[in-house]
């Protein structure tokens, strides 16, 4: 029975978020899409690689020859 009333309260939140627009700070914005930009990352980042190991043991997996067997279609 009370479903009218919170649906309509959920309209006007809905309106409201969809027509408010807030003062956008420009300087703020710009200082922060005017920082630095995307840094390079340090070799010791890749260090962390849990499966840098296992890089090693399958490096010629795809090396490989086919087979020759095809699916038949």
């Amino acid at each position: 029975m009370g479903r009218g009333r919170a649906k309509a309260k959920q309209t006007k939140v809905a309106r409201e978020l969809k027509y408010f627009s807030p003062d956008t700070d420009l300087s703020a914005l710009q200082r922060e899409l005017g920082g630095s930009s995307a840094q390079p990352r340090d070799e010791a980042d890749y260090d962390d690689d849990p499966y840098a190991d296992l890089a090693d043991k399958y490096a010629d997996y795809n090396d490989e020859p086919d087979t020759g067997r095809r699916s038949t279609g």
